[in-house]
């Protein structure tokens, strides 16, 4: 995965594009070996497309929307693409930064 992760290649061929480096630049290592990561999809099941990809280095333990999608703007319509600056997400990641340590060094 590192390898994957330094020569950019981790997602390659995904609509997901370079998101996949992003979320592993924020994800975090906790102690007992699990990583979390924070990360905007807009599948109507989490991770439907991306989730081969991510299986490829990671056992996918658990995967949870931010909050309830009777909320989310981008599902109702009300707002496409909504999910990208959304208050769910920053919190998200705001939380996840006091967690465990990074999981790739930063470069």
């Amino acid at each position: 995965m590192q390898r994957a992760i330094d020569d950019g290649s981790l997602g390659t061929g995904s609509v997901a594009g370079d998101g996949y480096l992003r979320n592993m630049a924020q994800a975090r290592e906790l102690g007992d070996g699990r990583v979390k990561w924070v990360e905007v999809c807009f599948c109507s099941t989490p991770l439907a497309e991306e989730r081969a990809y991510w299986e490829e280095y990671f056992e996918l333990l658990q995967v949870r929307d931010a909050h309830a999608r009777s909320r989310c703007r981008d599902l109702s319509g009300e707002e496409p693409w909504a999910c990208c600056d959304c208050d769910c997400t920053d919190r998200l990641e705001r939380w996840l930064e006091k967690q465990g340590r990074p999981l790739s060094p930063s470069p």
